[in-house]
């Protein structure tokens, strides 16, 4: 499931491939861009904004969101195209291919991060602000816990998979409210290190333990053992919903 940090680390492979080259294809397959052609400019620059991703060039940024399912494969001219591919852009022998992409436009880049201009501190970005952080996150002292981590206007880069995480590890309920929090600042900032600690690997570790089935803590484990207590996790899917909002925990560490 793509994070803020899986975003990251996908910027930083196109940053790796693209950067400095020159595109000799751009092929667009999303119908209001199918015009856009961007053959003989260079790549300038690939940078991330919680989980939005921008490749810039020449006069443009190409905007991308992961959402649920999309991710971008990066290689030679064996990265397989398909039917699900929104964008291919090849530069020599090199190709990045947007798969499943929940968001794709192409804006102009002289202003392309108002698109994201609503978000709040990025959790990998240079304008990390855990105070600022922690005050969005405490604004409004009623709402739950996990639906707050959520929010990307609080800070950028938390998906489902840490917010069951950090409730974890600070001993919430998901649904608990955002005034059970005593120390807001090191809550967030345990964000930031989780993101932080795996912006450089594609399988996602909180626990400390990257042996497999030993990454996590509670997300995806319904009725397993919790590791600290031996109690079956607990999950539920809240009302109205999707998979992508399921929440986990266990009903003794976390009260």
């Amino acid at each position: 499931m793509p994070e803020g940090d899986t975003v990251w680390h996908t910027a930083a492979t196109l940053r790796e491939h693209l950067v400095g080259r020159t595109l000799t294809r751009c092929d667009v397959r999303v119908p209001r861009y199918a015009t856009v052609d961007l053959t003989g400019h260079p790549v300038d620059e690939v940078l991330s904004r919680g989980k939005h991703l921008f490749i810039r060039v020449g006069w443009a940024s190409i905007h991308s969101h992961l959402k649920m399912d999309g991710s971008w494969r990066v290689g030679d001219h064996r990265v397989r195209i398909d039917h699900r591919a929104r964008i291919i852009l090849e530069a020599g022998d090199i190709r990045a291919v947007g798969v499943d992409l929940g968001v794709l436009e192409i804006l102009d880049r002289e202003d392309d991060v108002t698109a994201v201009a609503y978000l709040g501190p990025d959790l990998l970005g240079p304008d990390w602000d855990p105070k600022l952080a922690a005050a969005n996150l405490t604004a409004d002292p009623d709402r739950p816990i996990s639906e707050a981590l959520l929010d990307q206007r609080v800070m950028a880069g938390v998906g489902n998979v840490f917010a069951n995480e950090l409730c974890f590890v600070s001993g919430h309920l998901p649904t608990a409210p955002v005034s059970d929090i005593a120390d807001p600042v090191r809550l967030v900032s345990r964000a930031r290190d989780m993101l932080w600690a795996n912006r450089m690997r594609w399988n996602r570790c909180t626990t400390g333990d990257t042996r497999a089935g030993r990454q996590v803590w509670v997300y995806g484990r319904a009725g397993q053992r919790c590791r600290r207590c031996g109690t079956p996790i607990a999950h539920r899917e809240p009302p109205g919903g999707t998979a992508e909002r399921v929440q986990y925990w266990c009903p003794v560490c976390q009260r």
